[in-house]
Formats: C-alpha cells, structure tokens, sequence
C-alpha cells in the first residue's frame, strides 16, 4: 500500500525543505521507493527531492493545472510506491487570495492527505503551541496529523516547546530539528543552490538523511501517512515512425525542466539527448532542441568560452532547427551579458545585450495568448505559465513583429509581449508545465516532425 503525507511550513524559511528532502532521503536509504511532489512552480527543490530519492519529482501546481490533472499525475506517479511526499510552499494557508487559493492547504483537501507541520522555532517557546493552534482553527478540515520543531536551540529548549504544543493542541511533535552551524543548503538571490551547482550536494544527501534519522521518529511519521489509492494506470498509445531526437542543454547553466514537460516529450514520441553547453564541441544530430532555464550568468564565462558550440547553436537556427527556449534559454540565444562591467558573448541569435539586477525583474504566475503566428502555439490560445528573473533588457535590436505572444498577466519580455521568433525558434521568458499546457508538446513535437519530414521551408 501506497501511503502520503504533505510536508508544509508556517511560511516560507520554516525548513520544510530540509524536513522533506531529509525525510526522502532518508526512507530512500532504507530502501523505500519514495515517490516525491513539490507544490508550486520550483525547480530547486523539486531537484533536491529528485536527487533524495533517486526518482523524478513531479510539481503540482492548482494555478497551472486543473484539479482533475493534479489528481491523476499524483494517483498515477504514486502507483507501486511504498511513500509519496508532498512539499508544500510558503505557509500552510498562503495562496493567492485572501481566502487562500491555491494554498497548500487547498492542495491538501484535494489529495486527501494530512499534514506535518514544520514550525520555526527561534526565540520563541509556548507561542509555537498558539500558532500550531491557530493552524488548526483556521481550517478545521485540514488534517494536521504530527508537528517536527525546527531551529532547536538547547534540550530545555526543545522540551518546552514540545510540552506546549502537545498540552494545548493535541498534535504530537514528532520531530526536532537542531539549530545548525552551518547551512545545508546555501541560499543565494533565488533561493536555495541548485544541487547541479553544488559541489557537496552528495554529502548533503548524506548529512539529511543522518539528520532525519536521528531527529524525526521516522516509524510514528510512517504511521500518520495516508493511504493512497491505486488507479489503472492508462495504457500510452504507441507513437508510430522514427523517434524524434530532442536535444535538452542540461548542465550547471540549464537545470530547470519539469520532470512532466520531459516525459510529455518521450510520450509523443521523442528520444531525449542530454547536452552540456560547456563541455560539447557542436550540436549533435538533432531533430529539435529544448533550452530550459537555469542561471546562464553563473556559469557565463564557461558559455562564452566554448565558441565553437555557440557557433553550431546559431548554425543550426539559420538551418531551421525548432528550438524552444525559456528564460535562461532565452538569454542564451542573445548576444552577450554583463556582468559587473565584464561582457560575456552568447549564442547571437537574437539581436539583444542582457544585464543582471539585484531585485527581481519579474515573478510569479503569468497569462500570455498567442496572438502572433508562431512555431509551436496555435493562434489565440491562452497559455498559464510563471517568470522569476532577475536579468535586464541593456538593448534590444528588434521589432514588435517579431514578439509572437501577449501578456494578459505578468511581465514578459519588454512591453507586455514576450515569445521572441525567428525561423523555427520561440524563446519566451514565460515558464510553462506541460500538464497545464498540452498544446506545449504537441505544437513543440508536430514543427519538429514536420521539419525532419519536409514539410516545411527551413
């Protein structure tokens, strides 16, 4: 039997992070299959999860995907799992209304899951007990079934806390989790660090895993999950004719891809061919290429010294390759970047010089409707995706035609439009899930069939 549990905080920074990869990585080792879910649109974690337990991390998002769609992806990626683990995102409650749309909360009802709440506990005692309390008011349908105290600071400390919470809320602490010397997982302007830019990323599985052992009650978390039922898992047609070869950048630069928007791919009918944009000479023989986002300007002067690469990207354009580039894919096919006054040269598909900021330029979710005939999107469709970027328009060469999409909610790319185009490519700031967004795969998967096949102009 499949059993479940959301792993949700008070707020963002509470370390349910630290919680859910621990926990993961930890059953993972005592050979649990362990199915992980990450709500919300994050690459970040759901890579750390993905890295914990050894298997792909699936996003769940109420704002990109319909209810019947969450339903189905988390039955049918659960399926011949011993756990599943949801982590939550910011507060247990916070959505993007007042009566909390889209919460974790929300998420929770619909998946039928309970709840271990994990509570910052720095400089406060007995009003984690009021807050835990407050949780369980709120919303008397939510089933919090187990707290774990995080930021523990002395035994006195932790015994106080736990007396408070199980005296005055009922719910057991089953968790404590020490204040630490040293950060697990090093932050940085968008977060915690990617794991593929993480040098010590196995000796962290390591250290949370040891963590979660010593310091959650692993067998009474065990025994609060949920059962999950078991759904017939819908046979996939088989896809006739030669497999399309997609290319995918995937390295230090380029790590951000929905474990969904890569399967979706492999289920139309695509073989993936992972590609380090700082280690290969050319371009492999390709039928389409995916440039996911990433950070570009971490790894910019790696980029710019492998020429040779950069040169066979814009080669294979002028050739007609489809490409679909997001956010860190799109600063790739620009013309340089700078950073701290020094110039780093890109792709040079796209007439336009980036910079970098210190705030975000953009961030949250995002409506665009295709309004302009472009590669992959059928006209007047309207798309949900999400943008968090700090990078900086510093010139633009380039006209309003050549922006094929509208934005009916975010920012885009310069004047309420993204969705640069040129020959076969679509760069886009815009993020998108291919759950929510079917027509993704399908307009992504039909331009390159029908460039390989002729018939197409390149």
């Amino acid at each position: 039997m499949t059993k479940g549990i959301v792993v949700a905080g008070l707020s963002g920074g509470s370390g349910k992070s630290v919680v859910s990869v621990g926990l993961t990585a930890a059953l993972a080792r005592q050979g649990k299959v362990v199915v992980p879910f990450k709500k919300g649109p994050d690459y970040i974690d759901a890579g750390w999860l993905k890295l914990a337990a050894g298997k792909n991390c699936y996003n769940l998002d109420p704002y990109l995907m319909s209810m019947e769609s969450i339903k189905n992806s988390f039955l049918e990626q659960s399926a011949g799992a011993d756990v599943s683990i949801l982590e939550g995102n910011r507060g247990l409650y916070d959505g993007v209304n007042p009566e909390g749309g889209y919460s974790t909360a929300e998420l929770a009802l619909t998946l039928k899951l309970p709840v271990l709440l994990v509570v910052n506990c720095t400089k406060t005692t007995r009003t984690v007990a009021a807050m835990v309390l407050g949780c369980l008011k709120l919303d008397e349908r939510i089933d919090i079934r187990g707290v774990v105290l995080n930021q523990i600071g002395t035994k006195r400390h932790e015994s106080v806390v736990t007396q408070a919470v199980e005296t005055y809320t009922g719910v057991p602490v089953l968790g404590a989790v020490p204040r630490m010397k040293r950060d697990i997982f090093p932050m940085r302007h968008l977060g915690v660090t990617p794991h593929q830019e993480y040098e010590g990323s196995d000796e962290a599985m390591t250290l949370l895993a040891d963590l979660a052992e010593k310091h959650l009650d692993m067998e009474r978390i065990q025994e609060i999950m949920a059962p999950i039922a078991q759904p017939e898992v819908p046979s996939v047609p088989e896809v006739l004719g030669r497999k399309l070869r997609i290319g995918l950048l995937m390295d230090a630069a380029f790590q951000f891809y929905y474990s969904e928007n890569l399967e979706a791919l492999e289920r139309g009918g695509a073989v993936l061919v992972a590609i380090n944009a700082m280690d290969e000479k050319v371009l492999p023989e390709l039928d389409g290429l995916y440039i996911g986002g990433g950070f570009p300007e971490t790894s910019a002067g790696a980029l710019a010294a492998n020429q040779s690469f950069r040169d066979s990207v814009k080669a294979a354009v002028a050739a007609g390759l489809p490409i679909y580039a997001e956010c860190g894919g799109l600063i790739y096919l620009g013309e340089s970047i700078e950073l701290e006054g020094e110039v780093h040269s890109l792709a040079g598909v796209f007439p336009i010089r980036f910079g970098m900021s210190k705030k975000p330029q953009a961030h949250g979710y995002s409506i665009f409707e295709a309004d302009t005939k472009n590669p992959f999107y059928p006209l007047n469709v309207e798309v949900r995706g999400h943008e968090f970027r700090y990078s900086t328009i510093l010139e633009w060469r380039g006209t309003s035609e050549e922006l094929a999409l509208k934005m009916k909610r975010g920012v885009g790319f310069i004047g309420g439009r993204d969705g640069l185009i040129t020959k076969n490519v679509l760069a886009l700031y815009t993020h998108v899930h291919a759950l929510g967004t079917p027509e993704w795969a399908e307009g992504f998967l039909a331009r390159c069939r029908e460039v390989r096949d002729g018939g197409l102009p390149e």
